[in-house]
């Protein structure tokens, strides 16, 4: 593409013929014996095209020189020397044993095929032999780039073969949700002249793909067990991106589990499933979780932690988006062997014994006949709209329970975000009866006071605005916030 003409003079070891190959790159070729080679090796001339003035490269510039070979070719064995000086490093990091180099030469690496400015997190030594062979450096970095979550297509290996750069950011080598990694891999069974559309079917990308997974699960537990500190900075950054394979790679969804952190209502440290389980209490049904939005303060204010906490269990708190759909697909995720995941949103999900629950259903129907008016009040203003509305045995005003096998409403808005429609949803608004503003829209509700409507929208507004979602109509709850501010200042 870049020459009129090609012409390649070579003499094999231990030759006594030269040959001579010419073409033009029009379909044919001559092959003729020469004398312009009397020791063995093979010089290859390209008769380069014009340069144009339409913008394309000049091919016999020196820095587009210097530019392709340091970018196809700077890891090569061989010296390649342009006006007598040798321009590329032949430094090819990886091929070199992990005892020879020290840490500087690792950062070095990094900052120069990952463009950043800070130091690596750590680094991952692939070295695969047998029926395919390659090597591999790979990085974490240190910080998770602005635009990771805006560019899924964001991060990427580049591609060796034999030293010798074939490609960019190959996504056949690692799956999406390992994006964060860089490095290289390279290979030496692969043909040099392999194209992209080839790579998707071939077989040896797809062990190099299976074998580098398995190392980066591999390292990443090592830095789980033996460095919690520098894990927690890496879970901080990638988590969220990490546990997108939970539900994009089936295969190694349990691995992904084993080594993800979560927040609990137990501390503030960050816990693993099964650290959770070693502290799990002997009657505990299995491992209580709690989906919500990012801010780990506002789910720890959930009405919903009350019954839980209060008897001594903990809780996972599920801040990231995936979460949601981890707990919906939590059957088909985890080992056959390990502790349930149960959503505590869930209508059916209690923490309570047979005896404690009829013991408390005992409670509730004494309270059931002044209850009563609160039921009728809410068929009035929502409708259909919930499946209903029952007390709890509980101080928090009102929280919103999901029906068996339903979906949160953060579910709802993130399929919507999707472009996708949500299945119809209906829920039980739960009101505390131990709760006084409870107490006081029963009184009112009992006694047909009109202020009664507006405290059962406002405490129903409250329970999506802790779920992490707006209320159905936010101009109509701040009406209702007014109305109830002006009656209990004397001016409405």
């Amino acid at each position: 593409m870049a020459a009129e003409r090609v012409e390649v003079i070579t003499r094999k070891l231990g030759g006594a013929e030269t040959f001579k190959f010419t073409s033009e790159g029009e379909g044919s070729f001559t092959v003729e014996a020469t004398e312009q080679r009397s020791e063995c090796g093979t010089t290859v001339t390209l008769f380069m095209r014009p340069a144009t003035d339409d913008g394309g490269k000049n091919y016999l510039d020196e820095w587009t020189i210097k530019d392709i070979i340091t970018k196809y070719s700077d890891f090569i064995s061989w010296p390649i020397y342009f006006k007598d000086k040798i321009i590329n490093s032949r430094k090819a990091i990886w091929q070199r044993p992990d005892s020879e180099i020290i840490e500087e030469e690792y950062t070095e690496f990094y900052k120069h095929i990952a463009r950043d400015w800070q130091a690596p997190l750590t680094h991952i030594r692939i070295n695969a032999e047998g029926s395919t062979n390659f090597k591999g450096l790979l990085f974490v970095p240190s910080e998770p780039p602005y635009d990771m979550f805006m560019n899924p297509e964001w991060g990427g290996i580049s591609l060796y073969i034999n030293r010798v750069f074939i490609m960019n950011d190959c996504k056949d080598l690692i799956p999406q949700y390992l994006r964060f990694i860089r490095g290289v891999i390279d290979s030496e069974d692969l043909p040099l002249n392999i194209s992209r559309e080839i790579l998707q079917d071939e077989p040896i990308i797809r062990v190099i793909r299976r074998s580098t997974q398995r190392k980066i699960f591999t390292e990443l537990r090592k830095l789980m067990e033996n460095d919690r500190e520098k894990y927690i900075k890496f879970w901080t950054g990638f988590g969220r991106v990490l546990k997108e394979g939970i539900i994009q790679d089936p295969e190694n969804a349990k691995t992904i589990l084993g080594i993800s952190l979560f927040r609990t209502t137990f501390n503030d440290e960050w816990t693993t499933l099964a650290e959770y389980e070693s502290r799990m209490k002997p009657d505990q049904k299995g491992i209580y979780c709690l989906a919500g939005r990012g801010d780990i303060q506002a789910l720890k204010a959930s009405p919903k932690l009350e019954p839980f906490t209060s008897k001594g269990y903990e809780v996972l708190l599920m801040t990231d988006p995936v979460d949601e759909v981890i707990l919906q697909e939590a059957n088909f995720i985890l080992p056959e062997d390990a502790k349930d995941l149960l959503n505590i949103a869930r209508d059916d999900v209690t923490p309570y014994s047979d005896d404690e629950k009829k013991a408390n259903d005992d409670k509730l129907k004494e309270l059931d006949a002044e209850f009563e008016p609160v039921r009728n009040l809410a068929r009035e203003v929502f409708g259909d709209k919930l499946e209903g509305v029952k007390l709890a045995l509980s101080s928090s005003p009102a929280c919103l329970r999901d029906a068996p096998g339903g979906i949160s409403l953060r579910m709802e808005n993130l399929m919507r975000s999707a472009g996708q429609t949500p299945p119809p949803q209906k829920r039980t608004l739960e009101l505390g009866a131990e709760n006084p503003a409870v107490k006081r829209l029963i009184t009112l509700a009992k006694n047909n006071d009109a202020r009664a409507t507006d405290i059962l929208r406002v405490l129903y507004g409250q329970a999506m605005i802790l779920d992490g979602v707006l209320p159905v109509d936010p101009a109509e709850y701040v009406k209702c916030v007014d109305g109830l501010m002006s009656s209990i200042t004397g001016e409405g």
